[in-house]
């Protein structure tokens, strides 16, 4: 087995959260690193609740720094340490990616929406123009729906059990796409393109279903966050209905090679980290999968 080369050369990606020992991201990105002979490596460091501000600068300011990987619990919070955030950053409110600019200043970029938009673009749908409904205006959800409206969708429905949420992430996404046709409040999915499950429901047995199943269309496109399970029983009740689906880890994967072209580090296919992938067998849930 390949191991990354690691010597003065070295560029570093640094993978800030709590607790370490779920992170997933070194698994993936050093056997590619590995595989490709690139002189990069992903390095997981400790960074508990109330330690960003004084661990990210100094941090960023090592020129073999690349940038860094956030995870929880401090998606939003390092969003005020940053020089610029992208606008689906802005609109999710959280961030998951820094690099530092040639001129020093630290931007920002959220990809787990992104994630799961190309991987339902590689399978055959067209988002410019369609009606999407996201259940679930959390941090993955607010993400998604942030992609969906920078991929060109024309009307976002929203819902969540908070209604506040969904409302404070219709007000973000109006400030930055005011074309865009926003509804709250329901989620009966009956005549959506796509339908998104951005919710916990399915992580544990017994979970009840995210919407009504018996409303979705054999038309209708259904992707799900969950990752526990590979067919939550959500995906197997739509797929009954004749839906195609995505499973929850094709987010994971997909979202991937962005990170890579973020950092300007050469890009392998969702298929290739997977080949070369070294997770452990168990399907990660989603705060331990988020990169």
């Amino acid at each position: 087995m390949n191991t990354p080369r690691i010597d003065g050369h070295t560029r570093v990606i640094v993978h800030l959260g709590h607790p370490t020992h779920s992170f997933k991201a070194p698994l993936i990105y050093n056997p590619w690193f590995a595989a490709s002979g690139t002189n990069a490596v992903v390095v997981p460091l400790d960074c508990p609740a109330g330690a960003l501000e004084a661990l990210l600068p100094p941090l960023m300011a090592a020129p073999n720094v690349l940038g860094a990987l956030i995870t929880m619990p401090h998606k939003v919070g390092v969003v005020a340490l940053l020089d610029e955030v992208s606008r689906t950053a802005q609109v999710a409110g959280a961030c998951n990616a820094v690099k530092r600019a040639p001129n020093g200043r630290l931007i920002g970029d959220m990809f787990d929406g992104e994630g799961f938009v190309r991987g339902v673009q590689r399978k055959g749908l067209v988002l410019k123009g369609a009606s999407t409904l996201v259940v679930g205006s959390g941090g993955v959800g607010s993400a998604i729906a942030a992609s969906l409206a920078a991929a060109g969708v024309a009307h976002l429905a929203l819902f969540d059990t908070n209604g506040a949420a969904s409302e404070a992430l219709s007000a973000r996404l109006r400030a930055v796409y005011p074309r865009l046709q926003i509804s709250t409040g329901e989620r009966d999915p009956a005549g959506f393109d796509l339908v998104v499950n951005a919710t916990p429901l399915g992580m544990e047995p017994g979970d009840p279903l995210p919407l009504d199943v018996d409303r979705l269309d054999a038309r209708t496109f259904v992707g799900e966050v969950v990752m526990r399970e590979r067919f939550t029983a959500f995906l197997s009740a739509a797929q009954a209905r004749g839906c195609r689906v995505q499973v929850g880890t094709d987010m994971l994967f997909e979202q991937i090679p962005a990170y890579l072209e973020f950092f300007g580090l050469p890009v392998a296919t969702p298929e290739r980290l997977r080949e070369l992938a070294q997770l452990d067998g168990t399907p990660p849930s989603p705060q331990e999968a988020k990169p």
